[in-house]
């Protein structure tokens, strides 16, 4: 079967809607759709797909300034789970990991979807008494985890190192059903199927302005050309920033880089996702056998997309005290992906002040897992005005002190 890159399928879009772009250049819409979504990520896409699947509106435009799934969907290490400890998180993250599950059947596309298990070290006593804590919240919320023992931890996973030089392996939450997907084939999933329905996924098409009428949200300027909407849905990560300024109003969360490598393809020795937020490091092996390694957000605001060479050093020498085998090996690449920060590590799927336009940001480092939560909480809420799912994750809880609290289990990097 011919396998094609990403910016393979960047250029044959592009190709496909060139007709599009000539005729479209000029200060006034020569279209109106009912939806513009702004951000062809993982976010964006199912957003538009659960639009159209689950409440027929397909007259819908997906706006990307770069390519198809290029920025964080691209960048992220694919782990999938739901062992939050708050409510409303678990319920999103839940609903997310269920239907990860069918997704591979749903889109007819084979998402690679690795219901492998993901295990949380407990290195610190106060890390097991928060994970037993997390596990009987779980137990309240329908979710499947347990806390496993330490004899229960070294048989699944037969490399790690109990006795750790500084913190010893004391247990872990264990979630079966948990795993990893491929990133690249959710967007382009996601992609296909929106395309099926009839929507625009129009690519290398920035957003320079957002268009408004009595505080009623009813156009967007972009590279391109005008297109007008009468919704707007802004769902691009690091930048909801920017795009909220557009519109006039800011957003409590802040963008910075999170780093993640692969080392050299060795044979198989590592069967699910191991998680240690004392260290600061999480592992996993993909199906070509690289060691996926992540850790740590920066410790300062940016932009980049780039490693640095000291949280390289800092994640992998956490990890080689719990996995000493791993000190032999090369890295082979690194890059890295800009995360939304709110202040209390949950997202906001939100109403705006600008009628019409809404928001979907501040998943932090946790976003892969949640996409099609995401987006079918984020589709029910632009389609109806509100969502079970999203209704704790309004932008006013800030205001009112209504925070949902994930610091514990956003801790590290996942």
């Amino acid at each position: 079967m011919r396998r094609y890159s990403a910016f393979a399928v960047a250029r044959e879009a592009a190709r496909y809607h060139s007709g599009w772009e000539r005729a479209w250049r000029s200060p006034e819409p020569k279209k109106r759709y009912d939806v513009i979504i702004v951000g062809a990520g993982g976010h964006g896409l199912a957003t538009a797909y659960y639009l159209g699947k689950n409440f027929g509106i397909t007259n819908v435009a997906i706006l990307e300034k770069g390519w198809l799934g290029g920025g964080n969907t691209g960048r992220n290490t694919t782990i999938i789970r739901s062992n939050y400890l708050q409510d409303p998180s678990a319920a999103i993250y839940e609903k997310a990991r269920s239907l990860y599950e069918t997704m591979s059947q749903d889109l007819n596309y084979n998402v690679m979807f690795s219901p492998r298990g993901v295990l949380m070290l407990a290195q610190t006593e106060h890390e097991v008494r928060g994970y037993k804590r997390t596990a009987h919240a779980n137990l309240l919320q329908g979710v499947e985890t347990e806390f496993v023992s330490p004899q229960r931890v070294k048989e699944l996973v037969p490399i790690i190192s109990l006795d750790g030089p500084r913190y010893p392996v004391l247990g872990g939450l264990w979630q079966a059903r948990g795993g990893t997907g491929r990133h690249d084939a959710v967007a382009w999933g996601y992609a296909r199927a929106c395309s099926d329905m009839g929507m625009d996924i129009l690519q290398k098409c920035e957003v320079t302005g957002i268009r408004q009428e009595g505080g009623k949200v009813v156009g967007v300027d972009t590279t391109k050309g005008t297109i007008g909407c009468d919704k707007l849905g802004i769902v691009v990560a690091g930048h909801s920033g920017v795009l909220a300024a557009m519109a006039g109003f800011r957003l409590p969360i802040e963008s910075v880089a999170l780093q993640a490598l692969v080392s050299e393809p060795i044979k198989p020795c590592m069967d699910i996702v191991v998680m240690a937020n004392t260290v600061h490091g999480y592992m996993s092996q993909s199906d070509k056998g690289e060691m996926v390694i992540g850790g740590g957000a920066d410790g300062y605001n940016n932009y980049t997309q780039r490693g640095s060479f000291h949280h390289i050093e800092e994640t992998v020498r956490a990890l080689v005290e719990t996995f000493p085998m791993i000190s032999r090996l090369k890295m082979l690449r690194q890059w890295g992906g800009i995360v939304d920060m709110t202040g209390d590590r949950s997202p906001i799927l939100s109403k705006t002040p600008v009628e019409g336009m809404f928001i979907n940001c501040g998943w932090g480092t946790g976003g892969f897992k949640a996409i099609p939560g995401s987006g079918w909480g984020m589709a029910e809420l632009m389609a109806k005005g509100s969502s079970p799912l999203t209704e704790e994750f309004g932008l006013n809880r800030f205001a009112e002190g209504r925070f949902v609290d994930e610091s514990v289990a956003a801790g590290v990097a996942h």
